[in-house]
């Protein structure tokens, strides 16, 4: 797994690229604090574990992959 920090919030995850279509994102604990979208979600009741992305991120992990920093693994 490779570190993709959030370029809107700064929050940083573990990645794995799979495949275009499937990415393994491992959260820190600390998710629900730094992310908006996520502190958002869990101010309004939702479970931070149940929570399944952010659209900021999931730009960034987009952008790592463009760019070179997250590559895609055959398994």
């Amino acid at each position: 797994m490779q570190p993709v920090e959030c370029a809107t919030c700064g929050n940083q995850v573990l990645c794995e690229k799979f495949s275009r279509a499937h990415t393994s994102v491992q959260w820190t604990a600390e998710a629900a604090v730094v992310c908006t979208e996520f502190r958002a979600q869990v101010t309004a009741g939702a479970t931070s574990a149940r929570i399944r992305t952010c659209r900021a991120l999931r730009r960034s992990i987009d952008d790592a992959v463009e760019n070179g920093t997250l590559e895609i693994t055959d398994v």
